[in-house]
C-alpha cells in the first residue's frame, strides 16, 4: 500500500508539472520538482528505520544534494544555448551525473560510510 500512495504521489507531481507548464506563469513549473516530496518520504523512511545520527547524516548529504542539481541546471542553461533541446538535456543530465558520483565519491571518503 506505501508504495501504491508513493507512485500516486510521483505521479501527481508530475501532472502538476504539465499543468503549471501550460499557464502563463509556467515557470512555476522549475520550482515543483524542489518542493520535498521525495525528502519527505526519505526522510520519513531513515528516520523511522534508522536513528537520530542516520537522519542527521541524510539531512546534510540532502544539503549537498543540491551542488548537482546545480551543476545540472547551470549545464542546460548553458548547452541549450549551443544544442537542440534532447541533446541539451542529455548533456546536462550527464553533468548531473558526474556531479553526483563526485559527491557520492566524496562524502563515502570523508565519512567512511559505503
Amino acid at each position: 500500500m506505501g508504495l501504491l500512495l508513493k507512485a500516486l504521489l510521483g505521479a501527481g507531481v508530475v501532472l502538476l508539472i504539465g499543468l503549471l507548464s501550460k499557464t502563463r506563469n509556467y515557470y512555476i513549473a522549475g520550482l515543483i520538482p524542489l518542493f520535498p516530496t521525495f525528502a519527505l518520504i526519505a526522510h520519513y523512511i531513515v528516520g523511522s528505520e534508522r536513528n537520530l545520527e542516520a537522519l542527521r547524516s541524510t539531512i546534510i548529504f540532502g544539503m549537498w544534494a543540491i551542488v548537482p542539481y546545480f551543476v545540472y541546471l547551470f549545464s542546460l542553461y548553458w548547452l541549450a544555448g549551443y544544442w537542440r533541446l534532447p541533446l541539451a538535456l542529455t548533456g546536462a543530465v550527464g553533468c548531473w551525473l558526474i556531479a553526483a558520483w563526485l559527491l557520492i565519491t566524496l562524502w563515502v571518503k570523508w565519512h567512511g560510510q559505503a
